[in-house]
């Protein structure tokens, strides 16, 4: 679990300075206005016509997002926007989610995943309902005894719908409550990954 927090620190990191870049609406409003340029882009003077903004402050917020790598300038003073760096660095953290290297066992299961999270549960009576039961079960791992807020803290950092995702493991017999509903364990024994 370290490795994951290093490996998601790291990626969250560089996604957060990218961020951070664009959360003065100076910059934003000038990353997206080279956006709309697109592979032409623009220059400072451009910028300044379109933007009625001075070309000082051009200057300094073109030399941030380019110090970022959010754009690159050409020899000709003409300045693009790098889209490519947000994509890279969302892929990036969506790599690094602990749910996906599971996923690519249960490749039909991508589509109710959004950069790591549960977006929703297929249909109760589905091959897809227990299917994604499995790949939680896989996810959670449970060995012993677990408590419900430990098995919800496990849950919580895939999904939303905890209580949804926590019902649907004791519905499919992956996990099995005590008479108390307060302690959880394995159900069963799951089988060797195959490809679905």
């Amino acid at each position: 679990m370290n490795s994951y927090r290093e490996r998601m620190s790291v990626q969250a990191a560089r996604a957060a300075d990218l961020l951070s870049q664009l959360a003065t609406p100076v910059r934003l409003r000038v990353f997206a206005e080279l956006v709309g340029c697109g592979g032409d882009g623009a220059t400072i003077a451009d910028l300044s016509a379109r933007l009625d903004l001075p070309r000082a402050e051009l200057g300094e917020t073109l030399g941030r997002l380019v110090g970022a790598g959010l754009a690159a300038a050409a020899g000709n003073s003409v300045f693009r926007a790098r889209t490519d760096v947000l994509r890279e660095a969302s892929l990036a953290l969506d790599r690094v989610q602990p749910i996906t290297a599971l996923l690519h066992d249960y490749p039909k299961l991508r589509a109710f995943f959004a950069h790591g999270r549960l977006t929703g549960l297929p249909p109760t009576m589905s091959d897809r309902y227990q299917q994604i039961a499995e790949l939680f079960a896989r996810f959670l791992a449970v060995d012993g005894v677990l408590t419900e807020e430990e098995v919800n803290q496990r849950i919580a950092v895939v999904a939303d719908d905890v209580a949804a995702v926590r019902r649907m493991l004791v519905e499919t017999g992956w996990l099995e409550r005590d008479r108390a509903g307060a302690n959880y364990g394995a159900g069963r024994h799951l089988p060797r990954l195959h490809l679905v």
